[in-house]
């Protein structure tokens, strides 16, 4: 499964490998008995869309900031700048310093972080509802005024490049797993999803602090982002804060959508890999799917789910526990605002070869385009998609997290109401159209990943 799930976690499948606006509720909402989510939303004049969702459940609050930027808004030569901002932004900012930023939230008895994707980079804290006005100033100081320094972009570089080396470069089959996810996207027609999140480490180095200074200014800026705040507040009195602390920062230019052509069936593609961590061969299959908020998506990952999301899949039933061909194998989505992916991989067992992996692996995809896929095993992917749905509205994150999903992936707030209901309207039939669509031999680059030969470094 995938995507970043408060609607349906639909960007989380990645995890396998490592490890609108109108329709709000009136103020004053109680908490979410019916499983929906109320929420108002408003835009401020400089372009910052809110969005707000009470909820006096528990005495906490989640402040969320989206910036509809990701690798995917990033140009030949500058790759890898919407991480380094991830790491950037807590560099500190006219009236924080460095690194303060996670001392001031943990001092009051908070969280904080921020992560990246292709289409979005986020930053949260959860807080004591009573420290709502701190994560909301923390937020608006380093919109206005993040401090991009020589120093601090250099640090930065350097944090970046020491994180791949051991989250990636150092890590077995999980470079390749990463740019499984690129593949099926050439520079030229698709640049957007034609490189990693991480980025080249060439790019940074060849990068300057007026480079990161001016895509700060371009995309960090309020006509960019989408404020969430949920829990225990009191609407007016947010409206409040909000203006004061966001207000007056001022609107950026223009930000044009990135742009990707892509073509489905254009022809099976091989391709062998040596991974130098690896003690034991491995086989991707990795298939280009359409964005995000294709009618598509929910049998799409429903289908991943049966086929290699988790311990009953058919890939580890049939791979691991009966031919005992396996260690591991599984699938999952990684679905975007553009083109997405589907992941299908196994790491061999002792003394079994890449081809006899390769063989069982086809045979068990090839089932998907020509056995009929039971309802019993469709129930159980809906309700482990109905569990995981209902796990993430239990916190004020997963809330905030759910509106932005839907919004930046789906194009409407409204679909972290709806989400669920397309997920349990999918049948049988559905699911063996789109694995027909997408899932045939056509849509298939195949990649061998081997160890280094004996004696090889």
């Amino acid at each position: 499964m995938s995507r970043e799930r408060g609607i349906g976690r639909r960007l989380g499948g990645l995890a396998v490998v490592l490890l609108l606006i109108a329709g709000g509720a009136p103020a004053g909402l109680a908490a979410q008995s019916d499983g929906r989510i109320a929420y108002q939303t408003y835009v401020l004049p400089n372009g910052l869309r809110v969005v707000l969702s009470e909820d006096h459940s528990a005495p906490v609050v989640t402040v969320d900031v989206w910036y509809h930027v990701g690798s995917a808004n990033e140009v030949p030569g500058r790759s890898g700048f919407a991480h380094l901002f991830e790491h950037m932004m807590f560099q500190g900012s006219a009236h924080v310093k460095k690194a303060e930023h996670f001392k001031l939230v943990e001092r009051a008895g908070g969280t904080v972080n921020g992560t990246t994707l292709d289409d979005r980079t986020n930053f949260f804290e959860t807080l004591p509802s009573n420290r709502l006005n701190l994560g909301l100033w923390l937020e608006a100081d380093r919109m206005r005024s993040l401090a991009v320094t020589d120093s601090n972009f250099e640090n930065q570089r350097q944090a970046v490049k020491e994180e791949r080396r051991l989250r990636i470069d150092n890590q077995p089959y999980t470079g390749t797993f990463l740019d499984g996810l690129t593949m099926p996207f050439d520079s030229t027609g698709c640049f957007p999803y034609s490189h990693t999140v991480m980025g080249d480490m060439a790019d940074l180095d060849a990068a300057r602090t007026a480079d990161a200074q001016a895509f700060f200014h371009h995309y960090y800026v309020p006509n960019n982002a989408v404020l969430a705040v949920a829990g225990d507040f009191d609407p007016a009195q947010a409206r409040t804060l909000v203006e004061r602390y966001f207000g007056s920062i001022a609107r950026g230019g223009d930000i044009a959508a990135p742009q990707c052509a892509v073509h489905f069936d254009a022809g099976a593609r091989r391709l062998s890999v040596t991974d130098r961590n690896a003690n034991l061969p491995a086989v991707l299959y990795i298939y280009p799917v359409p964005p995000s908020a294709s009618p598509d998506t929910p049998a799409l990952d429903l289908l991943m789910t049966i086929l290699g999301g988790g311990e009953s899949s058919r890939l580890n039933r049939s791979l691991v526990r009966e031919q005992r061909a396996a260690l591991g194998a599984g699938g999952f989505t990684h679905f975007r605002v553009g083109p997405g992916a589907v992941l299908v991989f196994a790491i061999a067992n002792q003394n079994v070869t890449s081809a006899r992996l390769d063989t069982l692996m086809d045979a068990e995809v090839a089932r998907l385009l020509t056995d009929t896929l039971s309802a019993a095993e469709l129930e159980k992917a809906k309700n482990q998609y109905r569990a995981g749905a209902i796990a993430d509205r239990e916190t004020t994150m997963g809330v905030a997290e759910a509106l932005q999903t839907a919004l930046r992936y789906d194009g409407s707030l409204d679909a972290a109401n709806t989400e669920l209901a397309r997920y349990m309207a999918v049948t049988t039939d559905d699911l063996r159209r789109v694995a027909r669509a997408y899932l045939g031999p056509d849509n298939r680059t195949t990649v061998i990943v081997n160890p280094p030969a004996p004696g090889g470094n």
